[in-house]
């Protein structure tokens, strides 16, 4: 073909996004994204200081306190997947609006329940909500912000997630104290509501039709199974003995179900989480290094929220507010770095840096007594906040950069669903040695507790002890066995931050993208519409050769 008959490219009509958006208009998206972004990090974390006033308010159990706070996590890990998918085949606007709907209504069932079993299922609506704003927020981000320009905005989007995080049990505690633990609850419903109308009238993104092929076979057996595996390690030898015929069963059904989402996913034509992603190196080393640092970001809240108040007698107000050094130093080093990173194109330095950070933190960490003075504390808190904001959204950016714009959102949210599911198990399993470690200690001075006639079994490592009940030799024995339980929580992450460390260290250096998601989708269409019109230009070419040919041959003798 000559050049003058070679097709010409066609305008892309995908969409009418600009590639010049003001800083303004980006800003204004970002406010109802972020809103409803923080309002579902909250629902995690905003009750866990007022669970025990709820339960026994309701007449629950232990077994209430336990799903109150399982109910959620379990809902936003096994939706993350199916949100993800769901975002790659349909409109991304309508989806992050209907995870605001679902949101609210579980918010209003959970505030208004009148009993356990209806604060539990408000709790699981309301995660399915939150699995859907965690993933969605952040590929919508792709779609309009390029990965060159994204890291100016990661400060906000630190800032938001650990103020979710790790703000949230002290916003909680405060609401609890005056107004009552049913506005944790109710508080969120305005907020996503404002949000759900800012995405409204501030997100344009194109409606692309297309033939959708929704995989139901691989997102009910991917649910049954991440399902199982987390009830088996939550309630693990709490409900039910490790070896018990029971915690076998449910080990082997989680086992049998996820061989056989494997399989469903390895032929379908839509599949939830795509097999193929695992062969990008950039995904499988940015989920290697998301598990431990979704353990560093659920742990060092849970289990410092744990040493603060059994091992140094502080209230649930007080701390947070010594958790805030490490907001504090996600959010500068989030903004900070992000800056940088858009300024000079150069991500895997700060990465590496961030990562080595956190391993520092983690290991400082490990070495704290019922003695560490709090300034201490506060600048190994830090030191964890600047690996958290230099790693935990970069991550997420690495990938976004990397995937192929089709697999854009279930890339995305492979990384949360794998730092949720890290996170989740991580902390359960932790957990469990620290109640093993604080148990052993409290064993260890039970000799000399009954020395001074006091009764050691009064302690029960099942479930957090009542301090201000204790006497003072048994507070003092408490607070050693539950420093030395988390110090050695936060021992046996170290080695998870040195993985991250070895796992950034070997992403390759890819070089960050200046088109957005939207003009990236744009072009590859575009691209797509040149070939489709090349080829029938070559077959128009072809049947024109044929028929001369023809022509030719049968004017012969």
């Amino acid at each position: 073909m000559t050049p003058g008959n070679r097709p010409k490219k066609p305008r892309a009509h995908a969409t009418k996004h600009k590639k010049g958006s003001s800083t303004g208009s980006i800003l204004r998206t970002l406010t109802g994204l972020l809103t409803g972004l923080l309002v579902a990090l909250l629902a995690s974390s905003i009750i866990s200081t007022s669970i025990p006033r709820i339960v026994n308010d309701l007449a629950g159990s232990q077994a209430t306190f336990t799903w109150i706070v399982t109910a959620t996590l379990l809902a936003i890990t096994i939706s993350t997947p199916i949100w993800g998918k769901l975002a790659d085949l349909l409109n991304r606007k309508a989806l992050v609006q209907a995870a605001l709907v679902i949101f609210i209504a579980g918010s209003l069932l959970a505030g208004a329940a009148p009993e356990p079993g209806t604060l539990i299922a408000g709790r699981v609506i309301q995660g399915l909500g939150a699995g859907g704003l965690l993933t969605l927020v952040q590929i919508i981000m792709a779609d309009i912000i390029s990965p060159r320009d994204r890291g100016k905005y990661m400060g906000l989007t630190g800032a938001v997630m650990t103020a979710g995080s790790v703000g949230g049990p002290l916003l909680g505690g405060v609401i609890t104290d005056f107004a009552g633990w049913r506005w944790n609850f109710f508080a969120s419903v305005p907020f996503a509501l404002a949000s759900l109308v800012l995405i409204q009238l501030t997100l344009h993104l194109p409606r692309k039709p297309r033939t959708v092929t929704i995989d139901y076979a691989g997102a009910v057996f991917i649910t049954a199974g991440v399902s199982s595996l987390l009830i088996w390690i939550t309630l693990g030898g709490s409900q039910f003995e490790w070896r018990s015929l029971q915690s076998l069963l449910l080990l082997a059904a989680s086992l049998v179900l996820l061989i056989a989402a494997v399989l469903i996913e390895r032929k379908a034509a839509e599949p939830i989480i795509p097999l193929s992603l695992f062969r990008n190196r950039s995904f499988s080393l940015t989920v290697i290094a998301s598990i431990s640092v979704g353990v560093a970001v659920y742990g060092t809240a849970v289990f410092m929220s744990q040493y603060l108040q059994l091992s140094r007698a502080a209230t649930a107000t007080d701390s947070g507010l010594i958790a805030m050094p490490q907001v504090i130093a996600v959010v500068v080093a989030s903004t900070v770095v992000g800056a940088l990173i858009s300024r000079s194109g150069k991500w895997k330095f700060w990465m590496v840096l961030g990562a080595s950070f956190l391993t520092l933190g983690l290991g400082c960490l490990a070495t704290i007594g019922v003695a560490t003075p709090i300034p201490l504390l506060w600048t190994y808190m830090a030191f964890v906040g600047l690996g958290i904001g230099m790693v935990m959204q970069n991550l997420v950016l690495v990938t976004q950069n990397t995937a192929e714009v089709a697999h854009l959102g279930v890339a995305s949210a492979g990384v949360a669903f794998f730092r949720t599911l890290g996170g989740t198990i991580g902390v359960t399993v932790l957990g469990a040695a620290l109640s093993s470690r604080a148990a052993q200690v409290i064993a260890d001075k039970s000799d000399s507790l009954r020395a001074q006639g006091i009764d050691p079994s009064v302690i029960s490592t099942g479930r957090l002890p009542d301090m201000g009940s204790l006497s003072d030799p048994l507070r003092a024995v408490v607070a050693e066995a539950y420093a030395q339980g988390v110090a050695g929580v936060f021992l046996l992450s170290t080695p998870l931050a040195l993985l991250t460390v070895v796992a950034i260290a070997f992403l390759p250096n890819v070089p960050l993208k200046r088109k957005t998601g939207l003009e990236q989708l744009a072009e590859t269409e575009a691209e797509i519409a040149v070939d489709i019109a090349g080829g029938e230009a070559r077959l128009a070419v072809s049947e024109s050769e044929g028929t001369r040919e023809l022509s030719t041959d049968s004017r012969r003798p």
